[in-house]
């Protein structure tokens, strides 16, 4: 009986596997501690143990063992049942379990029974092994305990390294009230609207609640409402059997993939009326059919929704499904525009400047007082993103170290806060703000989509864009991106 956590590594070995398998080598000499009142035990699996490399302690007592336990910290403890005295194995188990971070308890018992090996795995042991003891499964269950352990501190620590990553940037008072209202949130099921302008960083706000959550090991899946075309969404969604489409295999959908983690619903708001019922009906029900099938698929997902759209006028208007707001609308919430958190800018200047410093391998430059309170005055009316663009646009455009004011209407922010093209000589022939614009935009994508070689799916990554919104743009302008490969 064992209570081995959930893992998809293939380096984790069953307990029933037979001891002549080869037994993969540790990165580094693990702790165990055997605690049996009977001094043959101890002896045969300290030796055994120490054979195959581990630092191995000992205790005849459950009050012994307790002690060693806080001086010695092991990894692994292969712990007795019966022991005379004041604590027997599973009082020691009961007493440890809770503050032993990370340690796992292998029972070992020759009075055994299935009641015993039950209530010691409820009490959070790892497995229960009968004596007379075989040393190829102690060494066995050793191993597999031990690689269990490194795969979760390397997924602990590929975590905390994704969540410094998707770091939400700025103290402002409007930030710290949205980042303690995640904090709060995450830790529950509940389902989230986000709510906020475009360039907001609404998609950043629902990957911390997922990765701060407990379903942060499970999928994050995000779903881009209005980039899917209305006779695939389903397909997309819920997936379909082989036969459905011409020529096409059977396929999961987002709702599969999302199992057991987060769904991020963007532009909620730009969902068809039709598709609204059908996503309504899933989140009351917890379960869907693919397309082509009769048979209902239990689904668990935590829903996480954001629109840029006043979901209220839409529900006046009989764009959206009230009982759909409703039912999203568990925990709102709201991210602040730029231009009501400027007290962030300068964070946000440096966090970019250095983020495109990295990836380009260019040293970071040195923004001036000057350029910073320029740049504060400026609306930002693409918010973040646009924030994140023109800094790495000021990279391209400057050739210095050192960011001035000139520097920043050389890469496109006039005095009078509008974006224009720095570089173009023939400015006074065009005739707005939109035009010049949508002039730099244009050479902007050229020359990004050539640098990757036509990969729209890099190229978007690389400039800070969604795929979606990169593909409208190119149609927007007619790029042909096979004359850019």
């Amino acid at each position: 009986m064992s209570n081995t956590p959930d893992t998809t590594s293939a380096s984790s070995l069953p307990t029933s596997m037979t001891a002549q398998m080869p037994m993969p080598a540790l990165e580094s000499v693990a702790k165990i501690l055997v605690i049996d009142d009977e001094a043959p035990i101890r002896e045969v699996l300290s030796a055994s143990l120490q054979d195959e490399g581990f630092d191995v302690r000992t205790a005849r007592s459950g009050d012994e063992g307790l002690r060693m336990l806080e001086e010695y910290r092991p990894q692994v403890v292969f712990l007795d049942i019966w022991m005379p005295g004041s604590m027997d194995g599973l009082d020691v188990l009961k007493e440890a379990r809770p503050r032993s971070h990370g340690c796992e308890f292998v029972m070992m018992s020759g009075h055994g029974n299935i009641e015993t090996a039950v209530k010691a795995v409820k009490l959070g042991a790892w497995d229960f092994v009968e004596k007379p003891l075989s040393i190829d499964r102690i060494l066995i269950l050793a191993k597999n305990i031990l690689h269990v352990q490194q795969e979760r501190g390397e997924k602990n620590a590929l975590l905390n390294k994704l969540r410094k990553n998707i770091a939400i940037i700025g103290d402002s008072p409007p930030m710290m009230e949205l980042k303690q209202l995640i904090a709060r949130v995450a830790a529950t099921n509940s389902w989230v609207l986000i709510r906020g302008e475009n360039g907001t960083g609404k998609e950043l706000v629902a990957q911390n609640v997922h990765y701060l959550s407990l379903r942060a090991s499970k999928p994050f899946v995000d779903v881009t409402c209005a980039a899917i075309p209305e006779d695939l969404i389903e397909s997309e969604l819920f997936g379909h059997e082989k036969g459905s489409f011409a020529g096409d295999k059977a396929r999961k959908g987002k709702f599969d993939h999302a199992n057991g983690g987060t769904i991020f619903l963007d532009e909620i708001g730009d969902m068809s009326l039709k598709l609204q019922a059908k996503i309504l009906r899933i989140l009351q029900e917890r379960r869907f059919t693919r397309v082509g099938s009769d048979t209902p698929i239990e689904v668990d997902v935590r829903v996480i929704a954001a629109t840029n759209k006043n979901l209220e006028e839409e529900i006046k208007a009989g764009r959206f499904r009230e009982d759909l707001f409703y039912r999203l609308n568990v925990i709102p919430c709201r991210v602040p525009p730029l231009r009501e958190r400027t007290a962030d800018l300068a964070a946000l200047v440096q966090h970019f400047s250095e983020q495109f410093a990295r990836q380009s391998g260019l040293r970071p430059k040195v923004m001036s007082e000057a350029a910073t309170q320029k740049l504060a005055q400026h609306n930002w009316p693409g918010n973040v993103r646009e924030l994140r663009n023109f800094i790495e646009r000021v990279y391209i455009l400057t050739p210095g170290e050192f960011v001035d004011v000139h520097d920043l209407r050389f890469a496109g922010l006039a005095s009078a806060g509008h974006t224009v093209d720095p570089v173009d000589d023939e400015m006074g022939e065009i005739g707005s703000f939109r035009e010049a614009r949508a002039k730099f935009e244009k050479e902007y994508l050229l020359k990004k989509i050539a640098e990757n070689k036509g990969n729209i799916s890099k190229t978007a990554e690389a400039i800070g864009l969604e795929r979606s919104y990169l593909h409208r743009k190119i149609k927007g302008y007619g790029i042909d991106v096979e004359e850019l490969v």
